[in-house]
């Protein structure tokens, strides 16, 4: 199986748990790291709560680095949530698109580029 993002295509690797996947990107070489895994985690209840499912998209990819101590570095962003088990369909498919638009709001990009925080 494969994901195209961004007109990426990442692989899944034979290497895989029933809880987790890694997926080989387009630049991912013996030497350079290009990686995108994808996992979860099953609820777990209690006696008096049904408990939350969890999940993650972690990309981890090497970069070139200019004005650094060392010549490359690795870069991780990972998108995590967890919902409570019965959460409506449409309410996650809410915070979805809610993320997906803040992602592309200057406030998010500047968080990412400079480390701030808007207040």
């Amino acid at each position: 199986m494969s994901l195209t993002i961004a007109t990426r295509v990442y692989t899944a690797d034979a290497a895989r748990t029933p809880d987790s996947i890694p997926y080989w990107g387009p630049a991912n070489t013996a030497s350079w790291k290009d990686i995108l895994v994808v996992s979860r985690t099953a609820a777990k209840p209690t006696k008096t709560y049904s408990g939350n499912t969890r999940g993650s998209f972690k990309f981890q990819r090497q970069h070139t680095l200019t004005g650094a101590l060392t010549t490359t570095g690795i870069s991780t962003t990972e998108l995590a949530w967890s919902h409570p088990v019965g959460i409506a369909a449409a309410d996650q498919d809410t915070l979805a698109a809610d993320f997906v638009s803040l992602c592309g709001l200057t406030p998010f990009k500047d968080s990412m580029k400079k480390g701030l925080i808007v207040n």
